[in-house]
Parts: C-alpha cells; sequence; structure tokens
C-alpha cells in the first residue's frame, strides 16, 4: 500500500472492533443518539502522518454508518479520535474515503 492510498476493504478484526469502541461515545455526542449495537464489519486504513481506519459500523439490522478514526504516531501519545462520520448508510454501501 502506498502512503496516502487506501487500502483494499477487510473484514473487521478484533483490533478494529477495539478502535470502534475507543470512539464510541465521540460518534454519540456528535451524532446526538446512543448506540446499543455498535459492531465494526469492515475496514480500510489510509497512511498519512498516523493512520486513518474508515470502518463500517452496524448499528441495528439496516442502519450502518462509516466512521473516518485518526490514530496518531506512537510517538505523539494521543488517542484515537473520530476525525468524521457519515450516516445513512447500507451494509452493501462502499467504503470510500470521506
Amino acid at each position: 500500500m502506498m502512503t496516502g492510498g487506501l487500502s483494499e476493504t477487510k473484514p473487521a478484526t478484533p483490533e478494529v472492533q477495539h478502535i470502534a469502541n475507543e470512539v464510541k461515545a465521540q460518534f454519540e455526542s456528535k451524532a446526538n443518539r446512543t448506540c446499543g449495537i455498535f459492531n465494526a464489519i469492515v475496514y480500510r486504513t489510509q497512511v498519512v502522518a498516523g493512520i486513518n481506519y474508515f470502518i463500517k459500523v452496524q448499528l441495528s439490522d439496516a442502519v450502518y454508518v462509516h466512521l473516518k478514526v485518526f490514530q496518531s504516531l506512537p510517538h505523539e501519545n494521543q488517542r484515537l479520535s473520530l476525525a468524521g462520520f457519515q450516516t445513512g448508510k447500507t451494509r452493501d454501501d462502499p467504503l470510500t474515503y470521506f
């Protein structure tokens, strides 16, 4: 994968679910909603000055969101941050850059 380009879409791993869980409260605050279900389904990564994770998250049977989560470089010792999100997604919507 080249710097700046998106990786291929991969099934979510326990690590990606952990990343989604870490930003769940940020999402709930920004989206003004509470989520009982917050299951990471698939993800892509983008190498920048850190890593952007694009994660498709299931909120209910038919409701999905796409998250953009920034992970800084290890020496910066920063928390994961929710850099953006897209609502109104379905299971079949492709995970693309935003």
